[in-house]
């Protein structure tokens, strides 16, 4: 049975390790691939949006949910994280700085049940590849609120300061479809 205190008293005990970002890679593994039980703690997801479960200077952890065809920019989070999906999908392309800008290295699709790591230096954008929500833990090394991230424009790949008001319209744009895709009976 997933308990939210003792996944983060585990999350906690990564930080101990060797290879924090692979420690609590296993620890996320083991919660997304039991679904039901962490939808029986964290309850069904109904509306996308970042819900914080616990955040200090050393251990943020994230029950995020993705709306409908979601996708959100390239971005970093100067810090390792540790992502699992327990319901839906999400594509992730991962991307490297050069001097001439950002450059495309390649993807990794999470399915239900999967988790992946990421190092400190990554940089990725995320896209929900499907028509209904999806849920996911995320466990970062770190404050994943504190100042000094950056984002990427869709477009132009050029760098700004990560911008959190930005995040929040996303979420709530994709609330919008949802609501959009409820009416007209597509879920």
């Amino acid at each position: 049975m997933f308990d939210l205190d003792r996944f983060i008293e585990a999350c906690y005990g990564a930080l101990d390790e060797k290879t924090p970002e692979r420690a609590a890679h296993d620890i996320v593994a083991r919660a997304v691939a039991d679904p039901a039980s962490v939808m029986k703690t964290l309850g069904e997801p109904r509306q996308a949006g970042v819900n914080t479960l616990h955040r200090s200077d050393r251990l943020t952890v994230i029950h995020l949910i993705w709306g409908p065809e979601m996708q959100l920019m390239p971005h970093n989070h100067n810090m390792w994280a540790a992502i699992g999906i327990y319901t839906g999908a999400e594509a992730n392309t991962f991307w490297r700085r050069t001097p001439d800008g950002l450059q495309k290295l390649g993807g990794k699709a999470l399915a239900e049940k999967e988790a992946v790591w990421l190092g400190e230096t990554a940089i990725h954008s995320v896209t929900n590849p499907l028509t209904k929500l999806t849920g996911a833990l995320h466990v970062y090394g770190g404050d994943f609120f504190a100042p000094g991230r950056s984002e990427w424009d869709d477009e132009t790949l050029e760098e700004a300061p990560y911008d959190k008001e930005k995040l929040v319209r996303l979420f709530e744009e994709s609330n919008t479809r949802l609501e959009e895709l409820k009416a007209a009976g597509a879920l």
